[in-house]
């Protein structure tokens, strides 16, 4: 545990930015000023590719820390800690040499599995929380191991960890992101390595929440400042965002709005609930596990709409919640597992002469608060009890208009976390036993607002369920 007086440096493995930045070790809030940021930009191909430039992500992540550096910012570190993103996958040689870029969560390409008629998925799912869906690791390596000759595979936080320390390793959390995780024993699950066509010794060894390794001898040159510095395992992203938005129990659900959004519970691992078909389950660390749903249009919807409409402004102008006639279903990125709605599969119905860039901005954003709302349906139902919400993230912060359409759309009290960089936050509260509060406004919805958002509903399950139908039958 690092002094209250000390501070913490964060590391955020994001898909659109790679981040460093110092936090408080007292209760993990930024350092004003101690924030560096490599813009990066995935390389999208017609084949379903979305990748990244392993060495160019690498070194501009580094480069965060020379900044930091150069301003001063790495003195007194307690501790190194690590957000990132979940699922992205990298072949290698035999000596470690990177065979392909990063393959990320959004990369379409992999092969079908037909695993006949013994394999029972709905089993495998309970088991590993996952789908043989081509987001994980079981679709992924075979496809892999046809295309290339990799000796083994490992994803970008793992190959961060090894720059760093010079160990190759993985974190509970990681791996259950991979889909290959028996979310019960916390190791490799035997069937999921034999879907995959290999054995354990050819992903990364997984080591407990507890385990530290510190920097390589190469960098105590370049900053001295983090010479035996602990570097903690790094936490997936969406277990951290949960954590560091204040939502770390059974009672309580975290909607985080980044380029993506997501509605989750964090939970025991020991007597979880059974997990639904609908809803996915990682690992936090050694003894919490995070239920939930991802949606893949989100802050990537807000960011679009504002370039294409050439919005001056980036929320909607109108003050009514559900008011608009326009209904927007963002499929515009497909849906996640289990569902199968492919990208380019967005609808706008009910358009008029009347209606205005910031009308479909309005609608876009309602049609995400209703998905979103779908899965915190599911979430309630699990655990019993109409759930606390907390809402937390980039796009939260930046949006105001947003926040109070979810908390109408959710027809139920949110709290808003006051710090946008959850991410980070959650991961040294998982590293360091921390236990961040929201600490931002609280928000109830109006009579209006619920009214208006209630008549809206059915007409958008109903053209939800037309546009499903279409994009799965074309």
């Amino acid at each position: 545990m690092p002094r209250t007086d000390g501070r913490i440096l964060a590391l955020d493995l994001g898909t659109s930015s790679a981040r460093a930045l110092v936090l408080t070790a007292a209760d993990a809030s930024p350092v004003p000023g101690a924030l560096a940021r490599h813009k990066i930009s995935p390389t999208y191909g017609h084949d379903g590719s979305a990748v990244l430039d392993l060495h160019e992500y690498v070194e501009g992540l580094l480069g965060c820390l020379d900044e930091l550096e150069q301003n001063g910012h790495l003195t007194d570190i307690q501790a190194i800690v690590l957000s990132t993103q979940w699922h992205s996958v990298v072949a290698l040689d035999s000596h470690g040499a990177a065979l392909t870029p990063v393959i990320t969560w959004a990369d379409t390409r992999s092969i079908d599995l037909d695993l006949g008629s013994s394999f029972d998925e709905k089993a495998f799912h309970a088991r590993t929380g996952s789908w043989l869906h081509r987001l994980y690791w079981t679709r992924r390596i075979p496809w892999l191991l046809a295309e290339t000759s990799p000796a083994s595979f490992a994803g970008l936080p793992d190959l961060v960890i090894e720059r760093l320390t010079g160990e190759r390793v993985t974190s509970v959390s990681v791996a259950s992101g991979t889909g290959t995780l028996n979310l019960a024993t916390g190791e490799y699950d035997d069937e999921a390595l034999a879907i995959a066509g290999v054995k354990a010794d050819r992903l990364p060894p997984i080591v407990p929440t507890g385990w530290t390794g510190h920097l390589s001898t190469e960098y105590a040159r370049r900053w001295p400042g983090l010479v035996g510095v602990p570097v903690h395992p790094p936490t997936g992203d969406g277990a951290a965002s949960n954590v560091g938005t204040g939502a770390y129990d059974s009672g309580t659900a975290a909607v985080t709005v980044g380029t993506s959004a997501a509605v989750r519970v964090v939970h025991p691992i020991d007597n979880a609930p059974e997990l639904p078909w609908d809803l996915w389950r990682y690992r936090v660390d050694d003894k919490r596990a995070v239920t939930g749903m991802a949606f893949s249009a989100a802050g990537n919807m807000h960011a679009w709409l504002t370039d294409v409409l050439r919005l001056e402004h980036s929320e909607p102008t109108t003050e009514l919640i559900g008011a608009s006639q326009v209904i927007a279903v963002p499929f515009q990125a497909g849906t996640r597992p289990p569902a199968t709605v492919p990208g380019g599969s967005g609808v706008y119905f009910g358009l008029s002469f009347d209606d205005s860039a910031e009308t479909l901005l309005a609608a876009s954003l309602q049609g995400v608060s209703l998905e979103v709302d779908r899965g915190l349906r599911m979430l309630d139902e699990l655990f019993g009890h109409k759930l606390s919400v907390v809402l937390g993230g980039g796009g939260i912060d930046a949006s105001a208009w947003w926040r109070r359409c979810l908390t109408a759309t959710f027809a139920r009290p949110t709290d808003v976390c006051a710090e946008p960089e959850v991410g980070c936050r959650g991961a040294a509260a998982v590293a360091l036993g921390l236990s961040p509060q929201p600490g931002g406004e609280h928000l109830d919805p109006s009579p209006d607002d619920l009214a208006r958002v209630a008549a809206l509903r059915p007409r958008y399950e109903s053209l939800r369920a037309l546009a499903v139908q279409a994009s799965t039958t074309a």
